[in-house]
């Protein structure tokens, strides 16, 4: 389940969380948004922006595996 939190701080400040996306999508999930927001002051990657890379590089490993035939 994909989930958008933001908590707007007294100064205005947003912070924007984001859970259940895999990859580095978010970022494209999040554009617009923060686009509207305003400036990024900072940005944080979770273990999930990762995950995708990572099933991505096995699943091209093991295409490129070949077996000798004799």
């Amino acid at each position: 389940m994909e989930t958008l939190e933001f908590i707007i701080y007294p100064d205005g400040r947003v912070q924007e969380k984001v859970t259940g996306i895999i990859g580095a999508s978010c970022a494209d999930v999040t554009a617009a948004i923060e686009a509207q927001l305003g400036r990024v002051m900072s940005r944080e990657v979770t273990s999930e922006n990762f995950a995708q890379a990572h099933a991505d590089r096995e699943a091209s490993i093991e295409a490129k595996t070949t077996f000798s035939e004799w």
